[in-house]
């Protein structure tokens, strides 16, 4: 949502005015009302607080770069002044950047941009470890994209409307030499034009998101197990029929838009899986 022209990132803005270009979220209500299934509804901007309306702003000078990554935040006094609010709720709309890992704020510095390219922010949504507890190292061996139609499970998973398109994206993850996960993701078309054309980037979601200007927020993952398939058998060098871990994963965009939807099946010989619990 662009807030008008800027002068260095730092144009006078009304967030009176911004109340009235709701376009961007009467969009957000239409897939919304498709989404119930995640429990995430973004409500009428309207009666949304003045900090997060705020939060949207300055996270939409993150994600379009007009705040690059390692650069300094004006201070409270001057986004204050600049967005026609109170210190008090830019100080909220910055403790909620920080929470979401846009930001990192320093005693005495100031607020600074995340990279979101960083080892700590690209891994995040990684929950395997190895036997000493460290995150697994993995290599893609391989990556597949093809653009479709998306299916009616993707439809709901993905909070789509029927025939909308989607980019079916399949992993083989390997630790040393050896392949330990496959994984099939699904992720809206809409999100991402040209995917096909960036299949080093499709390695990783958080560097495909990063590319493409999708702020990312949390995600959630269901665990089961399931006997192997042949072709999981044949991928991960286990016998068919051996039980495999299988992780189900939705990644919900900072606006609570699904950015992807991916199916994994894991070896953990050697291996475990690892949930922080705040």
């Amino acid at each position: 949502m662009r807030v008008g022209p800027r002068n260095d990132g730092r144009a006078k803005v009304s967030l009176t005015s911004i109340r009235l270009r709701t376009s961007l979220h009467t969009a957000r209500r239409m897939w919304d009302d498709r989404c119930a299934f995640w429990g995430d509804r973004m409500p009428a901007f309207s009666r949304r607080p003045l900090y997060l309306q705020l939060c949207d702003v300055m996270a939409e000078r993150i994600a379009t770069r007009a705040w690059k990554p390692g650069s300094a935040l004006p201070n409270e006094g001057d986004l204050a002044r600049e967005f026609g609010v109170s210190s008090g709720t830019v100080r909220k709309a910055l403790e909620r950047l920080e929470q979401t890992r846009l930001i990192t704020r320093r005693q005495g510095r100031g607020s600074f941009v995340c990279d979101l390219a960083s080892g700590e922010l690209v891994d995040r949504f990684a929950t395997i470890r190895g036997a000493n507890g460290g995150s697994v190292v993995a290599k893609v061996g391989s990556v597949e994209i093809e653009r479709v139609v998306a299916t009616a499970e993707e439809c709901a998973r993905l909070c789509l409307a029927q025939g909308d398109p989607v980019y079916r994206i399949r992993r083989v993850l390997f630790a040393g030499d050896v392949p330990f996960m496959i994984e099939n993701a699904s992720m809206p078309a809409a999100l991402f034009p040209g995917l096909e054309q960036q299949d080093t980037l499709a390695e990783q979601v958080a560097l495909l998101a990063r590319h493409f200007g999708v702020l990312l927020g949390k995600g959630s993952e269901r665990i089961a197990t399931e006997p192997a398939s042949g072709e999981v058998s044949a991928a991960l060098g286990v016998a068919e029929g051996a039980i495999v871990v299988v992780l189900d994963r939705v990644i919900l965009a900072l606006d609570g838009r699904p950015v992807e939807w991916r199916i994994a099946w894991c070896n953990l010989a050697g291996k475990h899986y690892h949930a922080e619990i705040a």
